[in-house]
């Protein structure tokens, strides 16, 4: 499974399919084996979101924050 979303990342960046990458990103967060893993993943999810000015971005930082990865400031 993590090679499949390895390669799906790797297509993604290929295409820089800003959406897709966004998604994979945070789902890769969620199939991380670390907290440090599953951080490093969920901000650059974050950082795409941020990047294309979607709404998302708001859930991603939230989640960051919950998992004391971000500041509440």
């Amino acid at each position: 499974m993590l090679e499949d979303l390895d390669s799906r990342l790797l297509a993604a960046h290929a295409m820089n399919d800003r959406a897709a990458l966004i998604g994979l990103y945070a789902e890769a967060s969620g199939a991380a084996n670390s907290p440090v893993a599953r951080n490093f993943y969920l901000t650059h999810a974050y950082v795409y979101a941020l990047e294309a000015g979607l709404p998302e971005a708001d859930f991603l930082r939230r989640r960051l924050v919950d998992y004391g990865a971000e500041t509440d400031a």
